[in-house]
């Protein structure tokens, strides 16, 4: 048998050659700035990724972040300052993360930048969540995490919206305070009182009700006061009832409430600044919300860009879409086949009813790696909590005993309630627990079940919120192939797509050889996500 080696010239493509220089950057990070003051989460973090680093004989080439960043952006200073770093250096680079949430919650774009990322050799590794994504199933598995990462920032802001809500019941402004307010803290309550231009936008509104005066002379007179402001905001602060004791905000759902806090003009002055104000005509009526054409100001025209816009042909008494661009742009289409169009995109991401089962039991294992990572977090919150709960009991005690004075306990009594407040919000929301998990699958499931006969049987505004819930970043048509495309889409119905294949172009697969392609049916004898 001859020797192959010199043959070895005439072989095709490169070698592969396996390149480790053993180099990474650590970026840490929390959400807020109270957090960042106040919080150990950034050197738990830190030290994690240390000792990770130095088990794998990594050189620690830079630390990152160690500041409040939201990673519901990744517009983010540190966070691209960190990116541009890696991408710049000529080794096979590592970013220690301690989880993946702590890189990113946006989904879908962490996907993406996580490819761009691999395309140039560098790795993503997380702490609590070591998954090698050498191979596709580690991938896969890790843009779950990151979908689920998004998803957990969206039922952050759920609950959020939900404690917003019910402080509006209660007659408590829980958004920034309006123009002519402060929000300030007495006797450790925070409430919202009336500052020096509150006194002045009282005298806006009794010479609006009183004398009739415009708005252009309103603001001469505050100017000559001291306080300049623009036409728009005097507008909107002449039609805010906030002024006069009663709520108004989109949480309410169309109702108005009694607020708590100090008015600055009775509702009769209110009324007949408003009356007066409502007697200058503007020249244009607004057209009520037309039923016929929920896609309107959601889809766009994907040649120029434009918003579609809906209109009637009388002689058919049919309605049509039309982008709005004049002139420039030919796209029009009837409303009916639009909404086919639609319902067909919807009906792509549709789980069929056989896999309910095996999406749900998916959900429950993916929602236990999600938790996993955060068990030692909650943890030290809880012994932080603890020990905050002694510091408030040795201070109280020393008070009633006269050891310490009413302005010393004043002011360590009010940081350490602001301190067991973010601690206890802290561990609400992290982790889940089972019984709230049931309820999100349950949510979960109901969404993606038949999302094309919900909104072919929503009203107007329903189906609004449901088109901005499924493609929060709209879609576009395209006229040339008569069909919308879709851009950024919601996680749990980008989850489904991807598990019953309709992402790919290939005939649908089978649900249960997408699991085990993704790690999440467990061969016999093994424990279940085993890296």
């Amino acid at each position: 048998m001859q020797d192959q080696d010199i043959f070895s010239k005439y072989a095709k493509g490169a070698k592969f050659v396996v390149k480790d220089d053993r180099q990474c950057v650590i970026y840490t990070r929390v959400s807020t700035k109270e957090q960042a003051e106040g919080n150990l989460s950034l050197e738990t973090q830190k030290k994690a990724c240390n000792i990770l680093a130095n088990k794998q004989n990594y050189d620690i080439l830079a630390y990152f972040g160690g500041t409040y960043e939201s990673a519901a952006s990744d517009e983010r200073k540190e966070f691209k300052r960190m990116i541009e770093f890696s991408k710049k250096q000529k080794s096979n680079i590592k970013i220690v993360v301690y989880s993946l949430d702590r890189f990113s919650r946006t989904g879908d774009n962490a996907i993406w930048l996580t490819r761009q990322l691999r395309d140039l050799g560098i790795q993503i590794i997380s702490v609590t969540q070591p998954i090698d994504t050498k191979n596709p199933a580690g991938v896969l598995q890790q843009n779950i995490l990151f979908l689920f990462s998004q998803y957990d920032n969206d039922l952050r802001r759920l609950k959020t919206v939900e404690g917003m809500k019910e402080r509006l019941l209660r007659g408590e402004w829980p958004c920034h305070a309006p123009l002519g307010y402060d929000h300030v803290t007495i006797n450790g309550q925070k409430t919202i009182v009336i500052n020096e231009t509150g006194k002045l936008l009282r005298k806006a509104f009794l010479w609006k009700a009183n004398e009739g005066i415009s708005t252009v002379e309103i603001l001469k007179r505050l100017q000559g006061h001291g306080l300049k402001l623009t036409k728009q905001a005097i507008g909107k602060a002449l039609v805010n009832p906030f002024y006069c004791g009663i709520l108004s905000h989109s949480l309410l759902n169309g109702e108005v409430v009694e607020g708590k806090h100090e008015k600055l003009v009775s509702r009769d002055i209110f009324l007949v600044a408003n009356e007066e104000k409502n007697k200058v005509t503007h020249g244009f009526v607004q057209n009520p919300l037309n039923e016929a054409l929920p896609l309107k100001l959601f889809m766009k025209c994907e040649a120029c860009d434009m918003y579609l816009r809906g209109y009637l042909v009388k002689r058919k008494n049919l309605y049509y879409y039309k982008c709005d661009n004049g002139s420039r742009c030919s796209c029009h289409i009837s409303a009916n086949r639009l909404h086919e169009r639609f319902m067909t995109i919807l009906s792509e991401i549709t789980l069929p009813e056989k896999y309910i089962g095996l999406f749900q039991l998916q959900l429950r294992k993916l929602f236990n790696i999600v938790n996993a990572g955060k068990e030692e977090t909650a943890k030290q919150y809880r012994a932080r909590l603890a020990e905050l709960e002694q510091k408030i009991e040795n201070l109280e005690e020393r008070y009633v005993e006269g050891k310490i004075k009413e302005e010393l306990y004043e002011k360590f009594i009010i940081k350490y309630n602001a301190e067991r407040k973010e601690l206890l919000d802290e561990l609400q929301l992290s982790p889940i627990n089972a019984s709230n998990l049931e309820k999100y699958i349950e949510f979960a499931t109901q969404h993606v079940t038949n999302p094309a006969l919900t909104w072919n049987l929503s009203n107007y505004q329903e189906k609004q919120r449901m088109q901005k819930m499924i493609f929060p970043e709209g879609i576009y048509y395209n006229k040339e192939n008569d069909r919308p495309r879709t851009t950024k889409i919601n996680p749990l119905f980008a989850l489904v797509a991807d598990l019953t294949g309709t992402s790919c172009k290939e005939e649908t697969r089978p649900f249960e050889t997408i699991l085990k392609k993704s790690g999440l049916v467990t061969p016999q004898g093994l424990e279940p996500w085993t890296y």
